[in-house]
Parts: C-alpha cells; structure tokens; sequence
C-alpha cells in the first residue's frame, strides 16, 4: 500500500472510533407511558415527531429532516408458530407498491431482542431512497418493526446510530409502568 492509501485508512478508521465515542457519549433513553417499550436515541440531531397516545401508540422521528432518516415503530402480531422471515414477507406486500422498489438483503440481527433487519431501496420524487427495517421478536406472539427510510446516501452514513437504537429497543418490565422509575 503507498503511503496516501495508508493515511486514508487511519482516517477513516479515525472517523469512525471517534463518531462510535461521540455516538454512545450523548444517547438520551427514550420512554414513554403509553408504549411497553424504550429504546436509546444516538444524539439530539434525532427529533420526536410523533409521540405516542393513548389512541395512537406510533411513535416517529427524524434525523434532521425527513429525507435524511425517518423511524417509525410499529407493532406486529404474529402467530406462535410464524417464522421471522413470514412476518417480513408480510410486510414486503406493501412496500413492493414503491416507485422502483428493489428488494434487498436480510440479515441477522441482536440487541436486546433477536430478530431480522431487511433492506431496501426506492425512488421518491426521483431521488434514491432506500429503507432498513429492523424486525425484532419480543415474545412467541409479538414482533416490532422499526423501520427507517431516507436517502440513500445519508442512510448509510447513520447506520451506526440506526443499529444503536434497534440494539437498544426492549420491552419495559411490566411491573413497572411508570417511566420516570424505570431503570436499565
């Protein structure tokens, strides 16, 4: 390797140790009444745009501005005996109505709860999107998706903060239902 290759490299592996450090210095815990799960949010660039009700228990939020990383939550039924990868299928029905959708890789995913992240891209207003849905199993007859979209170039670069808050998502005790007691 000459030395301009050599100095790329450390750069880049620079960036990326001293973002992983900035990352997990400034995560804020997200928990919320009206939904039985919490989850860490990477930094403040991160904002909540839909909070969860009674009513309504999505939660949503950007990064920055829609276009360059938005997260829903939705809560998925399954039945004891579904496979992961019949839960995404499920799903995929209503994505494959996307302008130019084109399915991606699966792959294995664990944080707190197990589960399977499914990529994607897409055209929306003639800019490439894509999408990484993390499908995560909480128990024999529930499964979460948290879904992210955005462009596709600013996805990627905030992958490591995508895969932070799927790692963190988890299911509150139920004993406790107050979040300003909760502790993890």
């Amino acid at each position: 390797m000459n030395p301009k290759s050599i100095n790329r490299v450390l750069a880049i592996l620079f960036a990326i140790v001293v973002g992983s450090i900035t990352v997990s210095a400034q995560t804020i815990n997200f928990c919320d009444d009206n939904v039985d799960y919490v989850f860490d949010i990477p930094n403040q660039t991160w904002r909540i745009t839909a909070r969860p009700s009674a009513s309504n228990p999505n939660v949503e939020l950007v990064y920055g501005d829609r276009m360059n990383g938005l997260m829903e939550i939705r809560k998925l039924g399954s039945r004891s005996d579904e496979l992961m990868s019949e839960v995404i299928e499920r799903e995929e029905e209503k994505l494959k109505f996307l302008q130019g959708y084109v399915r991606g890789t699966e792959e294995n995913f664990s944080g707190f709860l197990r589960g399977t992240v499914f990529n994607f891209e897409f055209i929306r207003s003639g800019r490439n999107m894509s999408g990484r849905h993390y499908f995560l199993r909480a128990d024999s007859n529930t499964a979460y998706v948290v879904r992210f979209t955005g462009l596709k170039d600013q996805l990627m670069t905030i992958r490591n903060q995508t895969d932070l808050i799927a790692r963190t998502f988890n299911i509150r005790d139920k004993d406790r239902k107050d979040c300003r007691t909760l502790m993890r």
